[in-house]
């Protein structure tokens, strides 16, 4: 029996339907295209950038770590971890100081550490104090800053590496300017003086190579979102 063939409205009706079902196909597919373009900006987002951070960019360095302390400890592991991690990459990798940026944020109770012995001598009492710490040899609030002290092997978390040993060695210390000021505060309340006065003498005598940051908490973000490793100590 012969097979009946399609009359030319029936050809016609059919090529519709089948039109009409790839452009839809096409329409969605367009669709899930545009949806995913549309996401892309959210899996791309990046930091904004703030010219008072930039420095963290000027360190030279293949690799980047900063370390967060916010106690008399926790600066003391810091100064040893630090070390260690400079020594390891010159004897195991062959690097050199410079192929690393190394930044330590001194904040809270570890601020006081970040000046020098001066500072120390003059205001040991309330600055030991406003960190909770006692000299472990004397007992008493330091008359010197301790982590720039050698001769205290394993009194102190730092094992002999001293704040001037890796500021030689390229490391940088950004002291919180938050913490600074409540610390002058707090010397300007226990030795009678003012704490503007205070605060700028403070900051005339950092230890070497630090500098002062906004807030500490705020370096140590900042840090991170320019490719810094974070140890926290």
């Amino acid at each position: 029996m012969d097979k009946k063939t399609p009359t030319s409205p029936q050809r016609r009706s059919f090529l519709t339907s089948l039109n009409t079902r790839m452009a839809g196909l096409a329409a969605m597919a367009a669709g899930g295209a545009a949806l995913v373009k549309g996401q892309s900006p959210a899996a791309r987002w990046e930091p904004a950038r703030h010219e008072k951070d930039d420095w963290l960019d000027k360190l030279p360095g293949k690799h980047r770590v900063v370390f967060d302390t916010t106690t008399p400890d926790g600066l003391g592991e810091a100064l040893a971890f630090g070390g260690n991690y400079l020594r390891t990459n010159r004897s195991d990798y062959g690097l050199q100081n410079n192929d690393m940026a190394v930044v330590i944020v001194l904040r809270h109770r570890s601020t006081g550490f970040a000046f020098n012995d001066s500072m120390w001598t003059k205001y040991g009492a309330p600055m030991a104090a406003r960190a909770k710490f006692e000299d472990p040899k004397s007992k008493q609030a330091p008359r010197a800053n301790v982590y720039n002290a050698a001769d205290y092997g394993e009194l102190l978390s730092n094992r002999s590496t001293t704040l001037d040993s890796l500021a030689k060695q390229g490391v940088q210390f950004a002291v919180c300017s938050v913490a600074t000021r409540n610390l002058a505060g707090l010397i300007a309340q226990a030795v009678g003086g003012k704490a503007d006065e205070i605060n700028t003498e403070l900051i005339a005598n950092l230890v070497g190579s630090s500098r002062m940051v906004p807030a500490g908490i705020v370096a140590v973000s900042r840090a991170q979102e320019r490719g810094y490793t974070l140890v926290s100590s």
